[in-house]
Order: C-alpha cells, then structure tokens, then sequence
C-alpha cells in the first residue's frame, strides 16, 4: 500500500467519529483565525478530558494545528491536508467509465504561512 494511501485513510478514520467530524467542521468554518480550545468545548459541549483526546487524534493525522497565544490554545483546521483528501478521492473520478474523461479536483486552499 502506498504512503499516500495509508495517509489519507488515518485521515478519514480520524473524521469518521462524530465529535472528531464535528470538531473540524468548527474549525473549518472558523477560517484561518481558528478557534480558542474552551470556545470548541462550549460550541460542542464536551469535557476537557475528551475534547483534548479528539484533538489530538486529530493533530496526529495532520487535519488540526494547534498554536499558542499567551495562555490561550488555538486550534486551525490544516487546509493543505483538507485538500489532500479531497483531492485524492476525486482526482480520478470517473476514471474507468467508458468514454469518460477524469475530473479534475478543485486548486488547493492556500493558507498564510
């Protein structure tokens, strides 16, 4: 199996728990200013305890940064890894239906360094 394969499959199974999904459904629409870490756990209603856990399953496979500001934890969905995924499921869409030509995926997200 590819690197490229197992990555993206950590990726899915890290989005395929529902307080995991619904933790970076939060940051995605946050944007690029994130979301403070007691923000996310007020928003989803969910103990410190667990919501670290998720949050760091998700630091893990990459889908979440986690920066520091003062006394503060942010946390930012990581576009790149976002398009990554999304890429690779639809970059070959369609790619052995008769007569059918690949779509092409979206251009990647850019995020500020």
């Amino acid at each position: 199996m590819s690197e490229e394969l197992e990555r993206t499959a950590a990726c899915l199974e890290a989005l395929g728990n529902p307080t995991r999904l619904a933790i970076y459904r939060l940051l995605v629409r946050a944007g690029d200013a994130g979301k403070p870490v007691g923000h996310i756990q007020k928003a989803l209603e969910v103990p410190a305890s667990t919501l670290s856990h998720h949050l760091k399953h998700l630091e893990l496979v990459g889908l979440v940064a986690r920066r520091r500001e003062g006394t503060t934890h942010n946390c930012v969905a990581c576009y790149m890894t976002m398009d990554h995924v999304l890429g690779f499921l639809t970059r070959e869409c369609c790619a052995d239906a008769p007569g059918a030509a690949p779509r092409r995926a979206a251009p990647a997200h850019k995020t500020p360094a």
